[in-house]
């Protein structure tokens, strides 16, 4: 319990230190999103369990996901040459128009859901791992101050990929290193259990 205070205390703390939000336009991104579509489909429900949902995402969360690929900060071969082109304002009327679309719903795996909902509500106590509702929030709907993405019905196979990767310490564009903390004590059933669980948040 103390340790999801914590955490809790520490994603709102960040929360309120980042209160610049995205002023993209939504309407200029969609005409700028044909080349976004091949991959993440024009609504940004990718079809693809290995690429993410955009839509409904964080306006503040894509532009910064979209900086980090362009200053390499982010590693993606596809991403970094997707965004090469990409002037700032692209960038944030790309993350206006995907913030803007519904996210497409999706089911979790029944017989993985209990483990799942137990990690994502109340952690690991025993090995450390932190609750995600802590700094995602008890729906999965992230916290745009803190640039924290919503995760609710997203891919459970491109969920488990970024776990793994922040646990290899591949992905290192965490705040405080927070993912990598966490997914460092996570065991390969635990991320495939809650990736499945939030894969059917509603």
């Amino acid at each position: 319990m103390k340790k999801f205070v914590v955490i809790a205390a520490t994603c709102a703390l960040l929360g309120s230190a980042t209160a610049a939000l995205a002023a993209g336009d939504a309407t200029a991104g969609k005409a700028k999103s044909a080349t976004c579509a091949a991959c993440h489909n024009a609504d940004g429900n990718s079809a693809n369990p290995q690429y993410p949902k955009l839509a409904g995402q964080g306006a503040d969360y894509l532009l910064k996901q979209l900086q980090d690929y362009k200053a390499g900060v982010r590693v993606n071969p596809i991403m970094a040459g997707m965004v090469a082109p990409l002037s700032p304002q692209d960038m944030e009327d790309l993350a206006a128009y995907f913030a803007s679309q519904q996210v497409a719903r999706a089911a979790a795996d029944p017989a993985l859901a209990p483990q799942g909902e137990a990690l994502f509500r109340g952690g690991n106590l025993t090995s450390g791992v932190s609750a995600c509702a802590a700094c995602h929030g008890t729906v999965g709907a992230g916290n745009p101050l803190a640039k924290f993405p919503a995760i609710a019905a997203q891919h459970a196979e491109y969920l488990q990929l970024q776990l793994k990767a922040f646990r290899a310490m591949e992905r290192t564009n965490d705040a405080g290193q927070m993912m990598r903390s966490i997914a460092a004590k996570m065991t390969d059933p635990e991320i495939k259990a809650v990736s499945s669980y939030i894969q059917g948040l509603q």
